[in-house]
């Protein structure tokens, strides 16, 4: 049995009662309901376009993950406002919704990126949402409108109680000019930026060590790892998980990986202390046994972590 986990706990938050109650759903009442969260996001349809679905063509119907998430026993689904309206009727209740409240496309360059809002947390609220998502590009050259735009949405949602789920990405030139958004240092300081700006929960993605560190500051650069280490790399997770402080913690899968690497991605993450997971390519890019088979393996690894 791994060691206890340092990640923060529900019950160690100061929350309002209406955030507490709705991840107290997300976390014990709904997915693998121990404490643990694992998500099942399907925004790449408009962040990186029909490309995405062409390795299990089925998947480009949003009915697919839905039965998935329903299936598959997954703490929530997340869905911009379109497919929320058009798809979740049959599944109201049984799959919990997070609502992505801003995106954009893969057309444009990514050297100032910004995405912004098309739906609001009252949306949420009249879709019976249990938290929102909002994605933040760290570093990119629109990052002071990208503050402004994610500080109206908290404030709506101090309002309305609704949790707030921050994708925290580095992003733009000179987040590239200072080793590339892959590094530790872009990725621990998406994570504090996302605790510093009121999110509830922050997803991340998982460092990489190559020659990029050399461009970061010298206190990073200095910081070897190994990629392939399972103790360098849930000692490298441990570390973005304390810069994210009182913000609980996902991780994202990125693109799709094979079975070993996958579940050794999970396993890395969870004894890292993050909080969940949130998987998407990695399964609903896979064929319909194969996706469910997937699924139960990592709720067996994150079982190991239940608090």
């Amino acid at each position: 049995m791994p060691n206890p986990v340092t990640r923060p706990t529900l019950a160690q938050l100061d929350l309002p009662l209406g955030k507490r109650t709705r991840l107290h759903r997300l976390l014990y009442e709904h997915g693998p309901a121990n404490g643990t969260l694992l998500l099942l996001p399907i925004d790449q349809g408009l962040e990186h376009g029909p490309v995405d679905f062409f390795p299990n063509p089925p998947s480009q119907d949003p009915d697919f993950e839905l039965r998935l998430a329903q299936e598959g026993g997954y703490s929530g689904i997340v869905f911009q406002i379109g497919l929320a309206q058009k798809y979740m009727r049959d599944y109201a209740g049984s799959v919990p919704l997070v609502l992505k409240l801003n995106g954009k496309t893969a057309i444009p360059p990514a050297d100032h990126a910004l995405s912004p809002c098309m739906a609001s947390v009252e949306d949420a609220v009249r879709l019976g949402a249990d938290a929102i998502g909002y994605t933040l590009y760290v570093g990119s050259p629109a990052q002071t409108e990208d503050f402004i735009q994610l500080g109206r949405i908290r404030e709506e949602a101090d309002r309305y109680a609704m949790p707030v789920i921050v994708w925290s990405y580095p992003r733009g030139s000179a987040v590239e000019a200072k080793g590339g958004q892959e590094t530790l240092y872009a990725i621990e300081y998406a994570a504090r930026v996302a605790n510093e700006l009121g999110a509830d929960v922050v997803k991340l993605n998982l460092p990489k060590c190559d020659e990029g560190r050399l461009k970061t500051p010298k206190e990073y650069a200095a910081i070897e790892w190994d990629n392939h280490s399972d103790a360098d790399v849930t000692r490298i997770t441990q570390r973005v998980v304390a810069a994210a402080g009182r913000a609980l913690v996902l991780f994202s899968g990125g693109s799709k990986l094979g079975d070993e690497d996958l579940l050794a991605k999970a396993h890395a993450c969870m004894a890292g202390g993050a909080t969940g997971l949130i998987f998407g390519r990695n399964l609903w890019q896979r064929e319909w046994p194969e996706a469910l088979a997937m699924t139960e393996k990592i709720k067996a690894v994150m079982a190991q972590y239940a608090v």
